[in-house]
């Protein structure tokens, strides 16, 4: 299975571009809702572009200031939903941007997050990625303005990272449209289930806490046994995270 995700970035040639259409604004009757996330400044809003046909239908998050976007495109008979979720360094939610995308992946679930991050500073782009793994297993790794990488000779391993991290790894150039038809490809696969993330959370977790967070999962699991992401939402619980017990206490985990 691991061989399969980290194969997914070389998947161009059983892309079916004729069977690709590019619906813009057009989102009713979708078969999937696919969720974009990524730091400020990797080219997030130049995949979403690339994917819907440039146009956007825009709008603000219920209750917030903050802007939302979606667009769609169907591949063959599948028609695929996309959300374009704010700029964000962290999903700690001490801004409405981090709140908005944060909520979204965790009670919106999402049928696959695509996560946009800068080739060229992949060390820092990759907290917000462990941290968005930790909520979902369906994602896709982003790994966008391969251009300027490898005009600055950075050497991506990219099967390695797709193996260390347990989800597929697509390069792309979204500005000049490489790597495009690779990443609906393999959005395909994983929102259908041909293939399946295995993602990696962080294990360096001190011995008392791994404990409680167990104990405080399973009660979790306990009352909402459809809840994918117990885990993180145990951690969020015993940092106190008001947002996250509200939810709690007024059913949107359910």
């Amino acid at each position: 299975m691991e061989s399969k995700i980290a194969s997914a970035c070389q998947s161009c040639s059983q892309f079916n571009a004729n069977g690709l259409k590019k619906l813009g604004v057009s989102t009713d009757n979708f078969d999937f809702v696919i969720a974009i996330a990524g730091n400020p400044n990797t080219g997030k809003s130049t995949v979403f572009n690339a994917l819907t046909g440039l146009r956007q239908h825009t709008g603000n998050w219920p209750g917030k200031t903050v802007v939302r976007a979606e667009g769609a495109f169907q591949y063959n008979d599948r028609k695929f939903k996309l959300v374009d979720l704010p700029g964000t360094y962290s999903l700690l939610s001490t801004s409405q941007d981090e709140e908005v995308a944060r909520n979204f992946i965790l009670f919106g679930k999402p049928d696959v997050t695509i996560i946009v991050v800068d080739a060229g500073r992949l060390e820092r782009n990759l907290n917000l990625v462990l941290q968005i793994l930790e909520i979902t297993n369906k994602a896709v790794l982003c790994l966008n303005l391969m251009d300027e990488a490898n005009r600055n000779n950075i050497n991506i391993e990219v099967r390695s990272l797709a193996r260390d991290l347990g989800i597929p790894v697509v390069p792309t150039s979204a500005r000049f449209n490489e790597g495009i038809p690779e990443l609906i490809q393999t959005i395909n696969d994983v929102a259908t289930g041909e293939i399946i993330c295995k993602s990696r959370h962080i294990k360096n977790v001190n011995g008392n806490i791994n404990e409680a967070v167990k104990k405080l999962s399973a009660e979790i699991e306990k009352q909402f046994p459809s809840m994918p992401n117990s885990r993180w939402i145990a951690f969020r619980l015993l940092e106190g995270d008001t947002r996250i017990i509200k939810a709690l206490r007024n059913g949107e985990l359910a």
